[in-house]
């Protein structure tokens, strides 16, 4: 029985004609399965359902979303973040890979609402567990996480007082409610690919969610290791940042919202 099936042009292209029709007509397709994006179960003879293509360097993993939560697309991740993703995919979840060497530093994301102006945003506090060498190197020339985002183009944020300037071809992917990725622009112009992504989807408050969809656009900040630490509350969330950009340890940049 044909399916209630999405295929984009990216996964076509990607798995090709004859395995993106054999999916359409209802071969090699489940009828029902767990949504990559909100883990509830999914139907494909009875609602329209998204193909979602996970590409790693060498591995590619196809899973079914709703298509309310988000559209058929490609997301190109790294092969070790493939990992998680073949996890949340098969529901056997982790807080992080468990291949990744214990000394190698992750990329850890808090969601709060910041005061700027009288006015809420939502925001992403980005901070690794570790510091951060530049690819390639050995680490000798010590954490340099804040000039390679400075090299992608966010920009200083010596005061909490302004809105930071919109990073273009970055996005937050958002699906229902809860936050999946920190989308980048692609090598060479193409699809973008994840910056960081959650191996579980990670909820975020109605508060900040019902921010992010008024203004479609999320404030990410970023430290180095140590600078803000785990804050239990926004209060004490903002005074961590106020502190680390007094210290000139904090970069900032506005992103779209992806997704609702």
């Amino acid at each position: 029985m044909p399916r209630m099936l999405d295929v984009s042009e990216d996964v076509r292209a990607e798995i090709g004609d004859a395995e993106a029709d054999r999916l359409l007509v209802g071969d090699n397709t489940p009828g029902s399965y767990d949504c990559t994006s909100c883990r509830t179960p999914g139907d494909s003879e009875q609602e329209r359902t998204s193909t979602v293509l996970f590409v790693g360097d060498e591995t590619a993993v196809l899973a079914f979303a709703h298509a309310s939560c988000i559209p058929s697309q490609v997301v190109q991740v790294a092969e070790e973040q493939l990992q998680g993703a073949v996890r949340s995919i098969t529901g056997n979840e982790a807080e992080q890979p468990q291949d990744l060497p214990a000394e190698q530093a992750v990329l850890g994301i808090t969601s709060g609402l910041v005061l700027i102006d009288d006015e809420l945003h939502p925001a992403l506090v980005v901070e690794p567990t570790g510091a951060i060498a530049r690819p390639g190197t050995d680490g000798s020339r010590g954490d340099e996480f804040l000039q390679l985002l400075l090299e992608q183009g966010f920009h200083p944020a010596p005061r909490m007082d302004r809105v930071p300037a919109v990073l273009h071809g970055w996005s937050i992917l958002l699906a229902a409610g809860k936050l999946h990725a920190v989308l980048q622009p692609g090598p060479d112009g193409g699809a973008p690919v994840a910056w960081w992504q959650a191996h579980a989807p990670l909820q975020v408050t109605e508060g900040w969610r019902t921010a992010a969809n008024k203004s479609r656009t999320v404030l990410v900040f970023a430290a180095p290791a140590g600078s803000i630490g785990q804050q239990p509350r926004e209060d004490l969330l903002r005074d961590a940042l106020d502190r680390a950009a007094a210290e000139g340890l904090l970069v900032a940049a506005a992103m779209p919202l992806a997704g609702t």
